[in-house]
């Protein structure tokens, strides 16, 4: 896996001052997208055990809220193996520190529906993330009022609160 950029202190991708880590390979291929560059999955640096102990570290003071998983397509297979380590580690060292993701595959549809079956690591994946923002940003339905979202169809998800329910929950205040 390769990674375009980490954002040791992001304020725009999730509550409160967050590490964002914006992994490269995306096969959405989104119009007007904000990171196009991160759409081929050999963009950037190589995600190393070297590059995850840096985040480890980034996230250690208290006023860090947590990680945000961005990119490119944190759902790609190829990155979700990437990132497994990673959230392990993070879930282990900081287990009250929130971690984000958005992706461009719908939660219910594609991740759930069909990744979960399909790839082992789908499910671990999941279950280390507390708020899921999906959906493709969709240039016609751009909406700069929403809350950590770029379009209007995009959802901001309870992701535990969706897998114990079995329905999408999302989070209120996000809407």
């Amino acid at each position: 896996m390769y990674y375009a950029d980490i954002k040791q202190y992001d304020i725009s991708n999730g509550p409160g001052v967050r590490i964002s880590l914006f992994v490269s390979g995306c096969t959405h291929r989104c119009k007007n997208c904000f990171n196009e560059v991160a759409w081929d999955f050999n963009y950037g640096e190589p995600f190393t055990e070297e590059t995850i102990d840096k985040i480890i570290e980034y996230l250690e003071p208290d006023y860090i809220w947590g990680l945000t998983l961005l990119g490119g397509e944190p759902f790609e297979r190829t990155n979700q193996q990437g990132l497994l380590p990673l959230l392990r580690k993070v879930r282990e060292i900081y287990p009250k520190k929130t971690i984000w993701c958005f992706s461009g595959y719908l939660f219910d549809r594609d991740i759930v529906g069909r990744m979960v079956e399909d790839w082992p690591e789908t499910k671990e994946m999941l279950s280390y993330i507390d708020v899921l923002v999906d959906g493709e940003f969709i240039e016609e339905e751009k909406d700069l009022t929403k809350r950590f979202k770029g379009s209007a169809n995009q959802r901001t998800i309870d992701v535990p609160a969706s897998l114990k329910e079995g329905r999408v929950v999302i989070v209120e205040g996000y809407e």
